[in-house]
């Protein structure tokens, strides 16, 4: 155990009183200068083994200081570790510092060979801060373990000599020379043992061939292998290996790297693509087919890897800060038996992902209105996790006020009052609390505390806290304990509602009358991963049931359909992407990632299948993700005719159309049989008349479709529908316009009236025939003259129809 100073700054101390006897008070002013000088920034480090019982010594601080007991009790010496866990106790009778648990070295510090616990020793009157260190030395509490008790390797006997086969690492929690430092194999004829280390630092261990495998000789070997660390005595660990012979396969996959190289940012969300791995192997049928796998179960625990595409992608959180380097080994097995091996080197890029955080190490409740621009108030630090620019915080004090910050060592700074101050003017300044809280924690949980002091002593320094309610205002969502000042919600809060709350809290004291002050509180609301994507098109109702449409000679990259989806969260929970989770056949569409259009992926060709089903995954970003899925169903046609035909002949709840064709049948025939009695009947009236040698009454017309207010055709016209069962397409087409004919032996104007009605009826039929140049009607059935229609047969519209 040793204590050591790394540096002296400089500290204004200050004096008061009269004038008289100016020479002791200044030798005694300089005394108390130099003593605060020669200990305002000493270090002090301690060393203890990990798995000591708790209360066990790890130095006598006082005595290092220098420092009697009494002294420490009397400046209000307390220890405060940092970080969120108190490791160390300072007892303040003996000065003694212990430990309050037992410290595991593997759970402090598991990825450092080295492991430091610092903790701050802070004194007022004086105010005083002494940096200390302890670290925490390793012993060999913990065995090399394997993660598996059996290995199975299926090798080839046409295997070449000199072939390497990787192995799963053993894993040891000590680090240094109590970890992992050797491999040996059992005795055998066959194998031998390599070492490889990778980019990052990590070892991998590989099965060597040193001499040709016979199956006829041997089915199966069986290997021993087993890692051994440096302690003393060492501890070891051991796995079976059980090589199986494999008969003969004329190729093995090929990758097309050996080393791919990646870089990916840390706070990538889970689904990104990584890299895409592949392997060629030229044979045939399931001996030509490749799969891709992990040789490591830990990388599986980051990624994920697609045995059928080779894609590697996010699968849990990379922390920069965790582990920089990752070394990936993906195997491609051929259906025959035969592998190869690749390495993927992801490198994890850092991003600004952690924010500052800000200790206060010791602060002064009250200052005297007189002191001097200067004075030391307050003591904190900053930290911040990131590395780089990212993690280099910058300090600044906000507002108007009269202090300033100064930079006491690495990342500590004083609070020093930058002007004169005036109690008449500002008796008082309370910085804000600013709190966090998750959506839909429960009540009762703890944010923190808000903390004030009184000078005064008894039941006028007791102080109480209590929220400043305006009359007739809602309950609010936090609380305030009235005696520690701990701060907690009462209620869960939704972020998509309420981003934050803000209250005001009163500390007030025990006096007559009660002397109070504020502060405001602001408890900040964090978004959760509680809302799951909704699908909006296509409607989880079965609305698309009859799919989407496309043409046989569709080629790659056509437009199917579009998945749109919405998420009630914000930010990167928010932040939806689409995949393709099944299809009939996954290789003919593909989903955009983050637009979710459906598109083809290669020409549709002649035998692929009539009816597609695409189940769409859509998922947002948040941790842990959450997803919806989205159906659709799509139908390949020559035409689109021929499609939407078959979809209506193969929908389950279709009705046949055999009654449906007989109302309709039966009603035509019904207005058929009355048109044609309503016509023989005025025809037979008007004869009648026209023998009588009565002069009948012509009808009048209107001049235009408008003026008879009848609809947008300018005529009666004869419609012919015809209606197939089962079909969407129908033929519609005129017959022609319908014009009253008058029987022959009218008198003259109402021949000549006959006469023009007729040929201007005529004239009006298919966009007017007379001004093209042609006859609507054959020859044989022109009209005559109106003085040579003599016989009902003759008539005008009767022959055209």
């Amino acid at each position: 155990m040793e204590a050591g100073g790394k540096g002296r700054p400089w500290r204004r101390g200050t004096a008061s009183g009269s004038r008289s006897g100016g020479g002791e008070r200044r030798v005694l002013l300089w005394l108390v200068c130099v003593c605060v000088w020669e200990s305002g920034a000493e270090t002090l480090r301690y060393s203890v083994w990990e798995e000591m019982a708790r209360d066990s010594s790890v130095g006598n601080v006082a005595r290092d200081l220098g420092l009697s007991p009494s002294q420490l009790a009397a400046r209000k010496a307390r220890v405060v570790s940092e970080g969120s866990e108190q490791h160390f106790r300072l007892d303040p009778h003996s000065g003694v510092l212990t430990v309050t648990e037992t410290l595991d070295r593997e759970r402090i510090c598991p990825h450092s060979e080295s492991c430091a616990l610092f903790f701050k020793l802070s004194f007022e009157n004086p105010v005083q801060l002494i940096r200390g260190e302890v670290e925490v030395r390793d012993v060999n509490d913990n065995s090399p373990v394997f993660p598996q008790k059996e290995v199975v390797l299926e090798i080839p006997e046409m295997a070449s000599t000199g072939s390497r086969f990787p192995l799963e690492e053993a894993r040891d929690k000590d680090l240094g020379i109590n970890g992992l430092q050797n491999y040996s194999l059992s005795p055998n004829s066959h194998f031998s043992l390599a070492l490889e280390t990778g980019k990052g630092g990590a070892e991998f261990v590989k099965l060597v061939l040193e001499r040709p495998l016979d199956r006829e000789e041997h089915r199966e070997l069986h290997l021993v292998l087993t890692a051994t660390d440096g302690g003393s005595p060492p501890r070891s660990g051991t796995v079976e290996v059980r090589v199986v012979v494999l008969d003969a396969n004329d190729n093995m996959p090929v990758f097309s790297r050996e080393v791919y190289e990646v870089r990916v940012a840390e706070n990538s969300p889970p689904g990104q693509l990584v890299v895409r791995v592949s392997a060629a192997d030229p044979d045939e049928g399931s001996n030509g087919k490749v799969e891709y796998e992990f040789t490591s179960e830990e990388s599986g625990n980051l990624f994920y890897l697609n045995a059928a595409t080779g894609e590697i992608r996010v699968l849990g959180n990379l922390d920069f800060e965790e582990t920089e380097y990752h070394d990936i080994e993906v195997k491609a097995t051929d259906g025959g038996g035969l592998s190869a091996h690749c390495k993927v080197h992801v490198e994890v890029l850092d991003v600004n992902d952690n924010a500052p955080e800000i200790e206060l190490s010791s602060v002064s409740a009250s200052v005297p209105e007189d002191a001097p621009p200067g004075t030391v108030v307050a003591l904190l630090s900053v930290r911040d996790r990131d590395s780089g620019d990212n993690g280099r915080p910058e300090c600044a004090i906000e507002g108007d006020v009269p202090f300033r910050l100064t930079a006491a060592f690495a990342d500590h700074y004083e609070l020093r009052t930058s002007a004169a101050l005036d109690r008449e003017t500002t008796a008082e300044y309370n910085a804000a609390y600013s709190m966090w809280v998750s959506e839909n924690e429960a009540g009762a949980v703890r944010l923190g505390s808000v903390k004030a002091t009184d000078a005064d002593a008894g039941a006028n320094g007791r102080v109480r806290y209590a929220l400043v309610r305006e009359e007739g205002e809602e309950r609010p969502a936090v609380s305030v304990d009235a005696e520690s000042g701990d701060v907690s919600v009462v209620r869960p809060l939704d972020y998509e509602e309420v981003r934050a709350v803000e209250v005001t809290v009163r500390a007030a004291d025990g006096g007559s009358p009660p002397r109070s002050a504020t502060a405001l509180l602001r408890v900040l609301v964090r978004d959760e991963n509680d809302n799951a994507p909704v699908v909006l098109h296509p409607p989880a109702d079965g609305g698309a049931a009859l799919g989407e449409l496309v043409p046989r000679r569709a080629r790659a990259g056509y437009l199917v359909a579009k998945v749109v989806a919405v998420d009630a969260d914000a930010g990167q929970n928010a932040w939806l992407c689409y995949e393709l989770a099944k299809a009939t056949e996954p290789g003919l569409f593909r989903v955009g990632l983050h637009s979710g259009e459906v598109r083809t992926a290669r020409a549709v060709g002649e035998r692929d299948a009539a009816r597609h089903r695409l189940v769409v995954l859509v998922r947002d970003r948040g941790r842990p993700p959450r997803s919806a899925s989205a159906t659709l169903a799509v139908a390949l046609a020559d035409g689109f005719s021929e499609g939407r035909l078959r979809a209506s002949e193969e929908a389950p709840a279709a009705e046949p159309d055999g009654r449906l064709t007989l109302y309709l049948s039966v009603c035509l025939a019904c207005v058929s049989a009355l048109f044609v009695a309503g016509a023989a009947a005025a025809v037979a009236a008007k004869v009648r008349r026209a023998r009588r040698g009565e002069p009948g009454t012509l009808p009048t017309f209107p001049r235009s479709a408008a003026d008879s207010g009848a609809g947008s055709l300018p005529r009666s016209y004869v419609y012919d529908v015809r209606l197939a069962a089962g079909t969407v397409d129908s033929e519609f087409r005129f017959l022609g316009p319908l014009f009253p004919c008058f029987p022959a032996g009218l008198p003259q104007g109402a021949a000549e009236q006959r006469s023009s009605l007729c040929s201007a009826g005529l004239g009006q039929e298919e966009g007017d025939w007379a001004v093209q140049g042609r006859s609507p009607f054959p020859e044989d059935t022109a009209p005559r003259p109106a003085e040579e229609n003599t016989s009902l047969g003759q008539c005008p519209w009767l022959t055209h129809l």
